[in-house]
């Protein structure tokens, strides 16, 4: 099972640093991928008797929001000017078409309910990892990527390693029985230790106390991300979000942690920018 784990995390990797080097499209299309197979994954997880979610149109627009990013920060100066439009008309159709089908659903007795997890879906997908093309599409773009993904896979490996080994203490029993504070904390000093080395080889405009702070509030979000999506399976009474991955379950599994950390270190971002 751990060599299954360290392999696939390994294969990861360096498809995500191959992707990440070469920039859009494929950062973006690699996104669309993830959001496409997370989405799915939620939309089954949280699928019983009394939620019956709209999938094929959650994935839909899964896909069409980080795609609505690629459009935003790499078209024309027309497609530029007219984002806040394209944003808001595809927000509006998040919103309104998921209602208009329930109109014709056979399952109407938890019409609203359904239109809930439906959105929900959207937006914990294809909203949170739409992120991610922001990031890339700044200025030191690709070492800004590489900061944030680096200290959230690391937070999340020496978090698992530490709390495995020499975790005694619970992080929330009560959400996830297998978090530990020794492995909390583990992962918090991988994170810094990541997001300083990294700022340090891109030549990141930032000083050390930033490059601190960076990691550990990335850290402090990956974890949070974490417990979101272990307190979503433990409410839907489920393990895994999948098995596609051998030794992290599925995609959801995998990338839980990137989705809260996504907007969040968007904006830390521009927030040390606009210090500079």
């Amino acid at each position: 099972m751990v060599a299954k784990r360290i392999i696939t995390g390994l294969l990861i990797a360096i498809v995500a640093v191959i992707l990440m080097w070469f920039g859009d499209p494929w950062v973006t299309g690699a996104v669309c991928v993830v959001a496409a197979l997370a989405s799915y994954e939620f939309y089954r997880i949280v699928k019983n008797e009394n939620i019956r979610p709209l999938t094929w149109l959650g994935i839909l627009f899964s896909v069409l929001l980080p795609l609505n990013a690629f459009v935003q920060t790499h078209s024309i100066d027309f497609a530029r000017a007219s984002s806040w439009f394209t944003l808001t008309l595809l927000v509006t159709a998040i919103t309104v078409i998921p209602l208009l089908r329930l109109l014709v659903k056979q399952y109407r007795e938890h019409a609203f309910i359904n239109w809930g997890w439906t959105v929900a879906g959207v937006l914990y997908t294809g909203w949170l990892l739409s992120f991610y093309i922001y990031i890339r599409a700044m200025e030191s773009g690709l070492g800004w990527l590489f900061l944030v993904l680096s200290c959230t896979a690391l937070c999340d490996v020496f978090a698992y390693a530490v709390g495995s080994t020499l975790g005694k203490h619970p992080l929330a029993s009560s959400i996830s029985a297998g978090k530990t504070i020794e492995g909390s904390m583990g992962g918090l000093i991988a994170s810094i230790i990541a997001a300083v080395i990294v700022s340090l080889l891109f030549n990141l405009p930032i000083n050390y106390w930033q490059m601190i702070l960076a990691g550990i509030i990335i850290a402090v979000f990956a974890q949070l991300g974490d417990l979101i999506e272990s307190l979503l399976k433990r409410n839907m009474r489920t393990k895994d979000s999948g098995n596609v991955l051998p030794g992290h379950g599925g995609i959801l599994d995998r990338i839980d942690s990137h989705l809260l950390v996504a907007p969040i270190a968007y904006y830390l971002i521009l927030i040390l920018q606009h210090l500079q």
